[in-house]
C-alpha cells in the first residue's frame, strides 16, 4: 500500500472512533503514533550499528514489545496499557544517561500528548497500518515526510491549528533568499510545526551538501522552540520524517520567557527564518524579561527586538511581520528606529491580505535584513496576487511559482542591479527618519494606476452623484404619487 493509501486508510479508522474529533486531534494521534514507531525503528538500527546502545525506553513500552505483533493486545486491554501504562511512563522517563538527549525528546513529545481514541479494537487497525510502515527504508521515510507535510496544509482548515502553519511557497522564497549552508547556525524561535526548518534542511542538501560533514554540519547547526505542544509534537516528528537523528535541538519552551539581557554571545545565531506569533498577547510579566523602552504585550513586537540581539554580526534574517508592525507607534517606533541603526534592512516584500486565510486575513510582509551595518535605503516590493484571480484561498493558495517575478527582480544573492518597476520602489532613510520610522509605503506606481487622474475622478464622481439625486428624486415621486391614491 502506498504511503498516501496509509495515511488515508489510518484516517478512516479514526473517523469511526467516537473519541477523535476532527482534523487536528486526528493529527495528534497518528502523530504520537508516528513517533513511538520512528523512534523504535531508529532504535533497532543504531542498536545494530553500535555496540552498547540502548533505547532510552523501557522494553515494555517499545514499538516492537507491545505494538508489533497484528495479534497482539487489543480492546479494553491495549486501551488500559495505552492510557494506564504507556503514556504515564513515558511523561516521566528519566533524562539521564548515555541517551539522555534522546530520552528528553520523548519526554518532552508526551508531556502533554493525550490518547483521543476510545475504540481498543480501531486503535489495533491503526497500530497494524503503522506497523507495516519501515521508516529506515529511506524511500518509504521520504514518501512519508512528504504526505505529512500536506497534513500539516491542511491543518490550515483545522481551526486554531492553522495559526501554526506558514504556507510553504513563502518559506520556501525566504529560505532560497537567506540561502543557509551547512555550518551556519540557523534558529527559529516560534517554529510552529517545522516549516522553515524543513524548507532550510531540504534547500542545503539539495545545494551544499556532499559528504557525511556536510550532513553533519547541517543537522549540527539546527535550533528551534516552540511553545505550544501540539505543534511541538508535530515538529519533532516532521524533523524524523526528514531524517534528522537528534531532534532534541526543537525545544519545548517559551522564547520569550528568558531575560533579553541573558542571551550572550554564545547564543547568537548566524540566520534567523521565522514567523513569529503576531496579533496575540504574551501572559502577564513576560514583558519585564525586556528593556523598559522596548516592553509591550505585543508579542511580534518583543520577538522583533530579541531577534535583534540575537543575530551575530553579518547574521541574516528573514521574518514575516504584519502592517501593524511597520506603521506602529510608540514602543514599534523606538523598535524600528534600533533596528535600522543595527540592521541593514534592505527588502521589505508586501504580501496581500489573503496569503494567510483562512485563519488571518491582514496584511503581512516579508522583511530581510543583516546585523552590522545600518540601513541607508529599503527597497519594497509589492507581491500581486496573480491575474485572473480576486484572492488567494483554500482552494487557490500561493505557490512557489507567484514569487518567481520578485526572485528575478531580486538581483543575485547580492542584490546587484535592482530596478523600481511597478511593484519595486526604494525609500531612503532621511525619508523614513521624516516619517517618524513608519515604514508603511505605499506602492506609489499602484496608487496612480489603480486611482487614475484626480480631475478625472472629481468629474466621475460629480456626475455620478448627480445621477443618484437624479434617482432619488424620481423615487420620492413615485412615493408621493403612490400615497396620493
Amino acid at each position: 500500500m502506498s504511503a498516501r493509501n496509509t495515511v488515508k486508510s489510518i484516517q478512516d479508522i479514526m473517523r469511526q472512533d467516537v473519541g477523535v474529533d476532527g482534523d487536528a486531534q486526528r493529527l495528534s494521534q497518528l502523530c504520537w503514533l508516528f513517533f513511538l514507531k520512528i523512534i523504535d525503528d531508529q532504535d533497532q538500527q543504531l542498536e545494530v550499528m553500535q555496540d552498547h546502545y540502548r533505547s532510552p525506553i523501557p522494553e515494555p513500552f517499545q514499538w516492537r514489545t507491545w505494538a508489533a505483533d497484528p495479534e497482539g493486545m487489543t480492546g479494553e486491554a491495549l486501551m488500559t496499557f495505552i492510557n494506564g501504562e504507556l503514556f504515564p511512563t513515558l511523561k516521566e522517563l528519566p533524562t539521564s544517561g548515555a541517551t539522555a538527549s534522546r530520552a528528553r525528546v520523548v519526554k518532552s513529545v508526551f508531556e502533554d500528548a493525550y490518547n483521543y481514541m476510545k475504540s481498543g479494537q480501531l486503535m489495533r487497525q491503526v497500530i497494524n497500518k503503522i506497523s507495516g510502515v519501515d521508516f529506515n527504508d529511506l524511500a518509504e521515510r521520504k514518501h512519508f515526510g512528504d504526505i505529512y507535510e500536506q497534513l500539516l496544509n491542511d491543518l490550515q482548515s483545522a481551526g486554531n491549528a492553522g495559526e501554526y502553519y506558514t504556507p510553504r511557497a513563502v518559506t520556501a522564497f525566504m529560505v532560497d533568499r537567506i540561502d543557509p549552508k551547512p555550518g551556519e547556525i540557523l534558529f527559529d524561535p516560534s517554529c510552529g510545526t517545522g516549516g522553515f526548518l524543513t524548507c532550510a534542511i531540504r534547500h542545503m542538501r539539495e545545494r551544499y551538501v556532499k559528504k557525511v560533514a556536510d550532513e553533519q554540519a547541517l543537522q549540527a547547526g539546527l535550533r528551534a522552540v516552540e511553545k505550544k505542544q501540539l505543534p511541538h509534537m508535530l515538529c519533532v516528528t516532521n524533523m524524523l520524517l526528514h531524517g534528522i537523528e537528534d531532534p532534541s535541538f526543537v525545544r519545548h519552551d517559551n522564547t520569550l520567557a528568558r531575560p533579553y539581557i541573558s542571551y550572550g554571545q554564545s547564543d547568537r545565531v548566524d540566520i534567523i527564518l521565522t514567523n513569529p506569533p503576531f496579533g496575540g498577547r504574551e501572559e502577564d510579566g513576560i514583558e519585564s524579561n525586556f528593556p523598559a523602552h522596548f516592553r509591550t504585550k505585543e508579542t511580534a513586537d518583543l520577538f522583533l527586538a530579541l531577534f535583534i540581539r540575537l543575530l551575530k554580526p553579518g547574521g541574516r534574517a528573514a521574518i514575516v511581520l504584519p502592517d501593524g508592525s511597520l506603521f506602529g507607534e510608540g514602543v514599534k517606533t523606538r523598535l524600528k528606529e534600533h533596528l535600522l541603526e543595527e540592521c541593514n534592512l534592505h527588502t521589505i516584500v508586501r504580501l496581500p491580505n489573503s496569503v494567510f486565510k483562512p485563519y488571518a486575513s491582514i496584511g503581512t510582509n516579508l522583511l530581510f535584513f543583516e546585523k552590522g551595518e545600518s540601513t541607508q535605503e529599503v527597497w519594497f516590493y509589492e507581491h500581486h496576487v496573480p491575474a485572473g484571480q480576486k484572492a488567494y484561498s483554500m482552494t487557490r493558495p500561493i505557490k512557489v511559482e507567484h514569487l518567481h517575478g520578485c526572485v528575478e527582480w531580486w538581483g543575485g544573492m547580492e542584490r546587484q542591479n535592482r530596478q523600481g518597476s511597478e511593484q519595486a520602489w526604494r525609500v531612503g532613510i532621511d525619508e523614513i527618519k521624516a516619517r517618524g520610522y513608519n515604514l508603511d509605503f505605499k506602492n506609489p506606481h499602484s496608487v496612480a494606476a489603480n486611482h487614475g487622474d484626480p480631475t478625472e475622478l472629481l468629474a466621475e464622481l460629480e456626475a455620478a452623484e448627480a445621477q443618484a439625486t437624479a434617482l432619488r428624486d424620481h423615487l420620492k415621486g413615485i412615493l408621493a404619487e403612490a400615497l396620493c391614491r
